[in-house]
């Protein structure tokens, strides 16, 4: 049961001394965890149980370092919408987070209304990536693509208050 409101959720430094831990390593066990925290295995594990409960902790993932996929490219496009009401963005941003080679997808402001990073396998898979999402939708105005050289960082950790 997650917390889909936006309401504010009282965090204590334990809470965010497990988040730190979680963050840098989402697979400790929960006995590694409990003893990184200076806590008991029951209080981390009903700790981490709430902070899911409350939506904290959207979820647990593995992250692949790129160099296994073999070849592939990572993009970044800017997309400016035709028509920007709600409506518009919405549907547009469903579409892109329906599409498997979409990682990240970002509304901004100001500039373009869209921001994707997106993930091919080659460049014929990012052409029909392009074809798929903006060449079809007659709302797309613009698209500008970088495409990525190198991966300096990638840290998606918050850092408590």
């Amino acid at each position: 049961m997650s917390n889909s409101t936006n309401e504010s959720v009282s965090l204590d430094a334990l809470d965010w001394r497990l988040l730190d831990l979680l963050q840098a390593d989402a697979g400790l066990t929960n006995q590694a965890l409990a003893e990184a925290a200076q806590v008991s295995p029951a209080t981390a594990l009903r700790r981490v149980k709430r902070l899911r409960e409350l939506g904290v902790i959207e979820r647990f993932t593995a992250l692949l370092a790129p160099r296994f996929a073999g070849r592939g490219l990572s993009a970044i496009c800017e997309i400016t919408l035709d028509r920007q009401g709600e409506e518009h963005q919405a549907a547009f941003e469903a579409r892109a987070v329906a599409d498997p080679a979409v990682q990240q997808c970002w509304r901004v402001s100001p500039g373009p209304d869209v921001v994707l990073v997106a993930w091919a396998a080659d460049m014929p898979a990012f052409h029909a990536f392009t074809q798929r999402l903006f060449t079809q939708d007659a709302n797309v105005r613009n698209v500008k693509t970088y495409f990525a050289l190198k991966r300096a960082k990638f840290d998606p950790r918050v850092e408590a208050p």
